[in-house]
């Protein structure tokens, strides 16, 4: 399951949807607005999307990561808009019969969701400047 959302993540039905009886491990990760970076001081973070691409590119990291493990369930919800301190902008789970599959392809879909789906991160300081945050490694 894929989702671009404006609405709050719902941890909780992410990982019902995903404990089944063939699932012997569920690993969630959440990323949350932290307030800071090094010594910058983040108050909120914005995030847009090229909607139809962010999907399109999700889908097939979704498709990618059922392949490469025996994957029960597997999600990947990113919110949109602004994201206050300690909210979740973004969930990936994933559920295994064993954990190492679980953990990899939960590591996997984070790592390449950062630098492959077009979804774009602007953070906005206390007094409300605000800057774009391009992930390690790729250029705008």
């Amino acid at each position: 399951m894929i989702q671009l959302t404006t609405n709050p993540i719902d941890a909780t039905s992410l990982l019902a949807a995903a404990q089944q009886p063939a699932a012997g491990a569920v690993v969630l990760f959440l990323g949350i607005t932290r307030e800071l970076t090094g010594s910058v001081r983040t108050a909120a973070l914005n995030y847009e999307a090229h909607a139809t691409l962010a999907e399109a590119e999700l889908m097939r990291l979704e498709q990618t990561a059922r392949e490469r493990w025996p994957l029960v369930e597997c999600a990947i919800v990113h919110r949109l808009g602004l994201m206050p301190l300690i909210e979740a902008s973004v969930a990936v789970v994933a559920s295994s019969p064993h954990r190492e599959a679980a953990f990899a392809a939960a590591k996997w879909l984070i790592d390449e969701l950062k630098t492959t789906v077009p979804i774009w991160k602007q953070e906005i300081d206390p007094a409300g400047a605000t800057s774009w945050v391009h992930p390690e490694g790729v250029t705008p």
